[in-house]
């Protein structure tokens, strides 16, 4: 036993330091002035007064916090109809709400999982998946990214009596779309329950942002579950399951970070159940923000720099070394363009990014503002 107990922890933080990985926090201040491109707000919906003064209201009639878990005092008469108004947007039969998307993903996963289900998983998928399938004490099965053959082989030698097939439908990095409809079919085939994570989806992909699974035809699908977040392009907080009754029924009795977990605060709600109707009621927010993201990209491509063509908000910008991706954030930032830095473990060694997330309300200005630092810090 060493006589320094934080002297392991000490040589961790400066085996990172050493390696470009080193992340510290980087707080804002609310009146900056700073072309925010790093954020999730897609549809520029977390400032909007409608969404702001729906949380203001809920914090006024039901208190700052929910006061309990969802089963004993934290569910409200508005989690309720924020339940009724995701579902019904989606298509999906029943909604359930989390304290967070990736509290959706654990409490899927771990509820569907077990010894006798083996989870079929795509590499691109996020740390929240990653973790729910760590947790699920089912094996797991990791294929490539979009590789519809590997699903299909995987699935041909399973070995447990039940299986799933989990997914992004937009992934967080790379930004490009699962290929939702030939998934579920292979699903099908096997008889597995299709996971979809619609974090970066939902509010941005299909007509009027309904979601990835909604543009392939799957909205209501028995077959599949899907997670979604409150905090991306509903501009608020908290995640929630998209699902048949008996899944949601299971859920609630089953899923220990619902059980146990306190409810979404009331603000919080009542934000994302007026973003819900902005959205529906504001359907070209989706198609504005691909189409910024669209023009995002071909900046990026017109400096010589590998992107990807985006499928939804997000559009990464490729360096390879993480040093050069934290040294180029930085001179981002310092020319008033803030954008988000993707390191290892968050992407494999050698494909550290930019990332860049466009937002329904960005103006032919900010775009050339963006064009500008990025030739400068980039070329």
């Amino acid at each position: 036993m060493t006589a320094d107990p934080l002297a392991r922890i000490r040589a961790a933080v400066a085996a990172r330091e050493a390696a470009g990985l080193r992340r510290v926090l980087r707080p804002r201040a609310a009146d900056e002035d700073v072309l925010e491109l790093a954020g999730n707000d897609y549809l520029g919906l977390a400032r909007d007064p409608r969404v702001t003064a729906a949380a203001a209201d809920a914090a006024r009639v039901w208190g700052a916090g929910s006061t309990g878990s969802r089963l004993v005092t934290g569910t409200t008469d508005l989690h309720v109809e924020l339940e009724r108004d995701l579902a019904g947007f989606t298509g999906a039969a029943q909604a359930l709400v989390f304290s967070c998307g990736y509290l959706a993903n654990l409490g899927v996963l771990t509820a569907l999982g077990g010894p006798d289900v083996t989870i079929v998983s795509d590499a691109g998928n996020h740390a929240s998946i990653i973790d729910a399938c760590r947790l699920s004490g089912s094996s797991v099965v990791v294929v490539p990214h979009r590789d519809l053959d590997k699903i299909d082989a995987a699935l041909a030698v399973v070995g447990t009596p039940h299986a799933l097939v989990v997914t992004d439908a937009v992934f967080s990095v790379d930004g490009d779309l699962a290929p939702l409809g030939s998934m579920h079919e292979i699903s099908r085939r096997y008889r597995a329950i299709l996971v979809v994570d619609e974090a970066h989806a939902l509010g941005v992909v299909g007509t009027g942002g309904v979601g990835g699974l909604a543009a392939a035809g799957l909205a209501g699908a028995a077959d599949v579950v899907c997670t979604v977040t409150l905090s991306k392009s509903l501009g608020s907080q908290g995640g929630a399951v998209l699902a048949e009754p008996e899944v949601i029924d299971l859920l609630v009795n089953a899923a220990r970070p619902f059980i146990f977990d306190t409810g979404l605060a009331p603000s919080s709600v009542g934000a994302a159940l007026a973003a819900v109707r902005i959205l529906a009621a504001e359907p070209s927010r989706a198609s504005r923000a691909r189409a910024n993201a669209a023009r995002l990209a071909g900046i990026v491509r017109d400096l010589g720099v590998e992107t990807c063509e985006p499928a939804a908000a997000i559009v990464p910008a490729y360096l390879g070394d993480p040093r050069r991706a934290v040294a180029a954030a930085a001179a981002c930032l310092e020319s008033g363009v803030r954008v988000g830095c993707f390191r290892p473990p968050s992407v494999p060694n050698g494909r550290s990014c930019l990332r860049l997330t466009a937002r329904a309300d960005l103006t032919p200005a900010d775009l050339d503002r963006a064009a500008t630092v990025l030739a400068a810090v980039l070329s």
